[in-house]
């Protein structure tokens, strides 16, 4: 039996593959997102509310007959403090609240590894403390305690926490490895690049937010990390990329402490786009331990780390001409370089 899904921030990267999935099942999607649902594939198939899930109001008009939300909107960290803070912890609970009252079976709640902060061991675990790093960080925690609010009112709201997700549509942070891969640059990593370091293909991410929003609420009803299942380092799975990419060319390692400082600084000065959980954990080890995901609902990753960041190459060679001089702050469009894009010419 179908069913409505209505997603938050459908017109973005997760939003337009889980929309996919989703009319391929059957089932009826609304997206409500303050940008337009514009994938031309599908969007005679989606119902598109333009709509701020701060405003209580317009999310109640959204919600009338939907069974199930995804709630997957978030202001990523290039917003502002303010902006992150409001969106990603406000409108969490204005999400639950409005779901609440309109009956909805159940949210499930898109949250991120990044509520872990940088920590001292691995693989991580989901009773493991949360410890953000910056606005972003501290604000994916501070929802999730809203999120354990409502729990324990008695709603079903399951967790996802996932690492950085890639495959189509993907652009953000990622599109600066496939632009220099596509004209044949070398491409630099801090430290060694040895680091174990886990992403995730966006096609297994949906298959998990659509477990937890099918299987009975007393099996599902909890908080999962997802990731892939097959991964290497920064240096073999970017250097795959590259590979691919038919121009020679390799990772090159630098010292992770001069870099760091100079990213410190280009971020101050807003001359580069990477924020401080990135750079302050890429040369470091980073993955989950997805056992938990896996027993519970039976969570069975397709697609390795090289697979998904290939599979990713593909889509943006495929599509550059849509993108080429765009720039922003969401996974749909580049993030501007700014003086990295310079260092193009050393490598």
């Amino acid at each position: 039996m179908s069913k409505t899904f209505l997603i938050t921030g459908g017109a973005g990267f997760l939003g337009i593959n889980l929309a996919r999935m989703l009319l391929e099942k059957g089932d009826k999607v609304i997206s409500y997102d303050l940008a337009p649902f514009d994938y031309s594939d599908c969007k005679d198939r989606v119902t598109d509310v333009r709509g701020d899930i701060r405003k209580l109001d317009q999310l109640n008009a959204a919600m009338r007959g939907v069974d199930v939300v995804i709630h997957a909107a978030a202001a990523l960290p290039l917003y502002s403090p303010q902006d992150i803070y409001t969106t990603d912890v406000e409108g969490t609970r204005a999400v639950l609240q409005a779901s609440r009252q309109n009956n909805v079976e159940r949210v499930v709640h898109i949250s991120s590894t990044a509520v872990y902060g940088i920590p001292d061991h691995h693989p991580l675990l989901e009773h493991d403390p949360m410890v953000g790093v910056g606005p972003y960080g501290e604000a994916k925690v501070k929802a999730e305690e809203v999120v354990l609010e409502f729990r324990k009112a008695g709603m079903c709201v399951p967790v996802l926490r996932p690492k950085s997700f890639i495959g189509p549509e993907r652009l953000g942070v990622f599109a600066m490895l496939y632009e220099w891969a596509n004209e044949g640059k070398n491409f630099p990593v801090l430290g060694s690049g040895n680091n174990p370091y886990q992403y995730l293909a966006v096609e297994d991410l949906c298959e998990a937010i659509y477990a937890c929003a099918t299987l009975p609420c007393e099996v599902v009803n909890d908080t999962f990390n997802v990731g892939a299942k097959e991964f290497g380092t920064p240096k073999s799975d970017f250097q795959a990329v590259l590979d691919y990419a038919g121009h020679g060319k390799k990772i090159v390692p630098i010292p992770e402490g001069p870099a760091i400082l100079t990213l410190k600084a280009l971020s101050a000065l807003g001359l580069s786009p990477l924020y401080p959980w990135i750079y302050e954990t890429v040369g470091k080890e980073s993955f989950v331990s997805i056992e938990k995901a896996q027993k519970t609902f039976g969570f069975k990753p397709k697609y390795s780390n090289k697979d998904a960041l290939i599979r990713n190459y593909q889509w943006y060679v495929a599509n550059l001409n849509k993108f080429r001089n765009a720039s922003g702050v969401s996974h749909r469009v580049p993030w501007k370089q700014g003086a990295l894009g310079l260092a193009k010419v050393f490598f």
